[in-house]
Parts: structure tokens; C-alpha cells; sequence
């Protein structure tokens, strides 16, 4: 039986190259995205459009379109990159992030939760920079409490879905080559696409909960 994934963010950079790997391995893949790029727009996917991950209202529709349809894996990719620090800070940004990057996954995840059966699983795409023991420079001050605040609602995810047989996993994917870091990163969104598929597949219900980077590395909390 085909199974079926379901990515969000999935319009570029990461999300669209998981969708690449997805469709290579066979899964049925369903994109979820505020606009389609022509790139995701070429690749033969169910895209659904007009879905702001923060906004209660499209999760609701979100729902409403995937009621009836089995997920197999549900990957929450979506998010945005600020950075403020003591000397340059934004407020609004902070919020912003904590809102997209930590509040927006366990929404999702709730809204789907009835379309994820025995032995489903759920990937969160979060950071390296979401550790306290690996801060050692400071800065991006909103995006290290939203992954921080991401991993820790997780974890607590983790421990409720196990009854249910589903597996939760927290994935850094390394830092990538995509227009979120102005293409800055030290390995393509394909490498780290290829990566993060090899630790979902590894992913299972006696590691759920688990916190890794996509080489395979443990990563510290």
C-alpha cells in the first residue's frame, strides 16, 4: 500500500527537495504551502495552497481537506529566521518566530492527529540552535526560544503519542544552502533532504523523543 506524507513549507528549499525524496522512494506526497513555486508545481504532488501554518482558520481547512486521508508521515518543515540580539532587537520578529517556528508544528500535528494511524510518524524540522548547552555565541534570540520552546513541546508529544504508536522525531537539518540563510549554509538542501530521509526512516517508537542532527549526530538539549 502507498504510503503518504505530508510536508509543510514545502515550496522551496528543504520542504521542496523532500518532496523530491518522498516521490523517489514512492510515497504519495502532499505539499503544504502558502503559494506553489513553479518548482513544486512541476513535481507530482497534491498541493494545497493558501495555508498560513500560524493562522487557526487555514489549519481548520487544512483539516477539512485531509479529513479521510491516512498520513503515514507528517513532516513540519515550515518556519522563519530572525535575528536579534541586546543591540538589535525586535519584538514583533521574536513573537513572530515563537508563533511560525514553535506554536504553528503542535497545531498542525493536533489538527491532523486523527489522519495519523499505528506507526504513523512526525518529524520536526528544528535546530541545532534550539540547544542551551550548544550556545556558545549568543544572538538570534526569537529563533533559539522558538526551536528551544519547538523541542521541548515535542518531547512532551513524544511521551503522549506513544500509546498510539506514533513515533516522534526532532531533526536540525544542518546548515543548509536556502534563501532562509541567503544560501549561506555548508551543504545543499538536497544533501540535507537525503540526510533527514534517513533519519526518519530510523525513526521508531523506542527513539521517539529523540534530538538529531541530520548526519546521525545526538544532539545535545
Amino acid at each position: 500500500m502507498t504510503k503518504h506524507v505530508v510536508i509543510t513549507g514545502a515550496n522551496r528549499g528543504i520542504g521542496l527537495n523532500l518532496c523530491q525524496q518522498y516521490l523517489a522512494k514512492g510515497y504519495q506526497v502532499t505539499a503544504v504551502v502558502r503559494t506553489p513555486s513553479n518548482e513544486l508545481k512541476a513535481l507530482d504532488v497534491t498541493v494545497i495552497s493558501n495555508i498560513d501554518v500560524a493562522n487557526a482558520a487555514d489549519i481548520a481547512t487544512l483539516e477539512n481537506q485531509l479529513h479521510g486521508h491516512k498520513i503515514d508521515l507528517l513532516i513540519n518543515n515550515a518556519g522563519i529566521f530572525h535575528n536579534e540580539s541586546m543591540a538589535e532587537m525586535d519584538f514583533d520578529t521574536i513573537n513572530q518566530q515563537i508563533t511560525v517556528n514553535a506554536v504553528a508544528p503542535i497545531r498542525v500535528t493536533h489538527a491532523l492527529i486523527h489522519s495519523l494511524g499505528v506507526d504513523a510518524k512526525v518529524a520536526m524540522i528544528t535546530s541545532r540552535m534550539g540547544s542551551i548547552a550548544d550556545n556558545g555565541s549568543g544572538g538570534y534570540i526569537g529563533y533559539r526560544m522558538s526551536k528551544a520552546a519547538l523541542n521541548a513541546a515535542s518531547v512532551s508529544l513524544a511521551h503522549e503519542l506513544k500509546g498510539k504508536k506514533i513515533a516522534v522525531g526532532l531533526f536540525h537539518p544542518g546548515f543548509v544552502q536556502t534563501q532562509m540563510v541567503n544560501f549561506a549554509g555548508d551543504i545543499s538542501a538536497e544533501e540535507s533532504a537525503q540526510r533527514l530521509a534517513q533519519r526518519i526512516d530510523e525513526l521508531n517508537l523506542s527513539n521517539s523523543g529523540g534530538f538529531w542532527h541530520s548526519n546521525g549526530e545526538t544532539l545535545p538539549w
